[in-house]
């Protein structure tokens, strides 16, 4: 509703009147941003036709801002005929108004149908080629929320070999997102016949022909396109699925190491993510984890999966890892959504116990040095007579875990934190 209240605001909105006195705007800040271009102005060469549209739109807008949505869809009915018009030169900016607002009326009002729906796209889709295919994906996404698949799935297809003119560098890019997403509704209609398949207590030979055929379907057009650099997250979990079931392990780790690892692809957590859990799922090696959740941790040091880093490099035999379980873990502390958590205050308990017993009378100084930048602010963040009273009446045991630590993290510094049963020579 945002976007379609600045798409059409008044042109009285937009600036100051010719009239007005020069002087009035001296020492005001010109906006840089770019305006919309009023729709509702009144031109030399209006008609009645234009003005009655113009009218119309404007009741709409007023309608929608208000939500009276029976009111906009009456006006809708009528504002189409806009189209009909063969003197403006704005027909394809028109033809997405129509469309933005009659899909938001239809979201909106109480009694809409699925006949509403479709009416509204196809009519649009035909009515010009520059947004066919964008509008084709909104229709078959809406198939899909309402649980109609197949349709959704034949949208995509008749969109897919859709061709007009010159093929442009723009629509290439939506052609791909297309195929994408047929893609990954071929997948769908796979899952729902694998779990068929395999509940089933006489499995058929051809339901599992047929699943296999919805396999090499999408795995043909996800494969083409993650070629492309971009975010492809739920494509990428779609067809490593795929290949997991099929045990085409080699494909499945070669797919998710070139997400992860390929320089052209945009910066992406998730890839990692997926990456880490392929690799725990077949038991791979604590230094391939290792591995994998070290650049997970330069990404997102506050990640969930950073308490799973932690325990490996704690079960690492190798002599630095111990401070590095260290950093993480003062790393996740630096984030509000950790600094109550009782299963991150005894993972760093249990580092500085094993830092201590490993190092001898050097623990206290590699201490010092992490906690170094972080003196002067994390009091604040858990030591204060506030957290001491809210974590002792909501969990005690994360207020002894806490009082524990104070010594060792902030020696040289008065803390209002304390707990009666913190053992203040545990450290000496």
């Amino acid at each position: 509703m945002d976007d379609l209240e600045t798409e059409f605001r008044p042109p009285e909105e937009f600036g100051q009147d010719d009239s007005s006195d020069s002087n009035s705007t001296k020492g005001t800040t010109k906006s840089k941003l770019p305006l919309a271009e009023p729709i509702f102005t009144e031109t030399p060469r209006e008609t009645g036709f234009h003005k009655s549209t113009r009218i119309c739109l404007q009741r709409i807008r007023e309608a929608m801002l208000h939500h009276r949505w029976q009111e906009a869809a009456e006006y809708m009915s009528s504002y189409p005929q806009m189209l009909e018009d063969t003197t403006g030169g704005t027909s394809q900016h028109l033809r997405e108004i129509i469309w933005r607002i009659g899909t938001e009326i239809l979201h909106q009002h109480p009694n809409s149908k699925m006949d509403d729906y479709n009416n509204i796209y196809e009519r649009m889709k035909h009515s010009g080629v520059k947004h066919y295919l964008m509008i084709s994906l909104e229709h078959s996404f809406h198939l899909l929320v309402n649980g109609q698949i197949e349709d959704a799935k034949r949208q995509l297809s008749i969109a897919e070999s859709w061709r007009y003119g010159k093929q442009s560098a723009g629509q290439s890019q939506r052609i791909k997102l297309v195929q994408a997403y047929r893609s990954l509704l071929d997948y769908v209609i796979w899952c729902d016949k694998k779990f068929t398949h395999c509940n089933s207590d006489d499995p058929d030979a051809g339901d599992n022909q047929e699943m296999h055929s919805y396999f090499r379907q999408s795995s043909v057009n996800l494969k083409e396109i993650l070629k492309n650099p971009g975010i492809w997250d739920p494509f990428i979990l779609s067809y490593t699925d795929m290949l997991e079931f099929y045990e085409d392990h080699e494909e499945a780790l070669k797919v998710l190491n070139d997400y992860a690892y390929d320089n052209t692809f945009p910066p992406n957590p998730n890839a990692h993510v997926y990456l880490y859990q392929y690799l725990k799922r077949h038991d791979a090696p604590e230094k391939k984890l290792i591995k994998v959740l070290k650049i997970l941790h330069a990404l997102v040091p506050s990640h969930e999966l950073m308490l799973e880093y932690c325990s490996l490099l704690l079960q690492s035999e190798k002599e630095g890892d111990i401070q590095k379980a260290l950093g993480v873990t003062l790393d996740m502390l630096d984030y509000a959504c950790w600094k109550s958590n009782l299963d991150v205050w005894n993972c760093l308990k249990t580092i500085i116990h094993k830092l201590k017993l490993q190092n001898g009378g050097d623990w206290k100084d590699i201490v010092s040095e992490k906690m170094a930048a972080r003196k002067d602010w994390w009091p604040a963040l858990h030591f204060t007579s506030f957290h001491a009273s809210k974590d002792s009446e909501e969990n005690p045991e994360l207020m002894e875990v806490k009082a524990s630590l104070t010594t060792v993290l902030c020696p040289d510094q008065v803390l209002n934190y304390t707990a009666g049963k913190a053992i203040s020579g545990e450290w000496t």
